[in-house]
Order: C-alpha cells, then structure tokens, then sequence
C-alpha cells in the first residue's frame, strides 16, 4: 500500500466525482480501480469488501469506507474542509444536500431515454435557476465573503464549483443572471489544487458518454 487514498468505481463521473473532487481540492493524491465487469463487482461482494453491496468504495486510513456521504463527510473533516464549529458544519450540511440534489439530476440525465432528453434537460435548467443557484448566489452576496461558510474554503464551496461546471457543460449560458457565481466560479477554478484538477490528464473524468453508460449496465444491472 502506498499510502494515498484507493478509490474503486467506474472509469466515469457518476457517484464518486464528488470524491475525487474533494481529494483533489484537499490536495491528496490517490490511487484508483476501475471496474469494467460485472464479475469485478461481484467479487467484491462476495469477499465482503462492499458493506451494502454498493460502491463507490474508498480504502483510507485502513477503512473500507462505502456510502458517498459518509466517505465525504470523512474526507472534508480529515483535511479541515468542514467548519470550524457545529453550526458551520450545519450550513455546510445544508448546502451540501441542496447541491447534491441538482446533482443527482446531472447524475441521471445519461440514462433518461431520448425522447425525454430535452425535457430533463429542461428541468435541470428550471431546478438550477429557480431554486438552487439563487440560494448561492444570495448567500454570498449577503455576507460578501469569498467562501460560502465562515469566509474559509469549505467542503460545501467544492461542491458547488463541481455543480456549477456539471451544469454549465450542458446549460453554457445558465450563470447570466448570477454575477456573484460568476465570481466564485473564477475564483475557485484558480485556486492552485482546483486549477490542477481542471486541467486535462487530471483524474477528473469527462461528461458521460453512450460507453459510460454501457459499463454500468454491464457491470450494476442483471
């Protein structure tokens, strides 16, 4: 074992992109499995590595840790990304499960049959204007910090510059009516561990494809 990190998933975005995303803005770097069949997963089951028989799995401090909350809530703490007190970590909570259900669309869009593509599409748009990105864009304006919680660089701030970009790739136009993410969106992609995560040969991985959704099939479904 070398140490870092060991991430087992996919080679695409789906659940553990938010992983990746919050080792990379820590500045941690880590190693990763990638499953390409449906006996790899299985395996992993049957050798009870997968506690609910789900990934993303991550090996880390000599855990086996599963459930993305759980493995988030580890990583932000451990490197400091997570309030400095009980109520910061509430907003941080409260802004993290805002995000995370935006993102749960994004995460879905792949798989909506064509006919229904535009529609939900059309519906990312809607939730993103209307009810997610308001928030944001009103919270930081209001306390004219540069962060989202306690003018310090957060789990929640990584969250929201990952939605922001995942949104953004499919609605290029979705942040003209909100200057201040606008600026958070410059800042946070120039600071140095997200700047590097952004560039290509990063472990970040690309939107999904028809191959992406292919191999999950292949690999969760009977």
């Amino acid at each position: 074992m070398s140490g870092k990190p060991r991430l087992t998933y996919l080679n695409g975005r789906g659940r553990m992109e938010p992983v990746r995303w919050l080792l990379a803005a820590a500045g941690v770097e880590f190693e990763e499995v990638f499953l390409e069949t449906r006996e790899q997963y299985e395996k992993l089951i049957k050798d009870g590595v997968l506690l609910f028989q789900q990934v993303p799995l991550v090996e880390i401090d000599g855990m086996k840790m599963v459930q993305t909350r759980a493995i988030l809530s580890y990583i932000a703490g451990k490197y400091n990304l997570y309030g400095k007190d009980l109520k910061e970590r509430a907003l941080i909570d409260m802004y993290v499960e805002g995000i995370a259900d935006l993102m749960q669309m994004i995460l879905m869009f792949p798989f909506s049959p064509p006919e229904a593509k535009e529609k939900n599409l059309d519906s990312i748009k809607e939730r993103a204007t209307n009810r997610y990105f308001p928030v944001f864009e009103k919270v930081l304006k209001q306390h004219g910090q540069d962060f989202l919680v306690g003018n310090k660089f957060s789990w929640a701030d990584v969250q929201l510059i990952e939605a922001i970009l995942a949104v953004e790739e499919k609605i290029p136009s979705v942040l003209s009516g909100f200057p201040q993410l606008q600026a958070f969106k410059i800042k946070m992609s120039n600071m140095p561990t997200i700047k590097k995560f952004l560039q290509p040969g990063s472990p970040r991985k690309p939107p999904p494809d028809e191959r992406y959704v292919e191999t999950v099939l292949k690999v969760f479904k009977k």
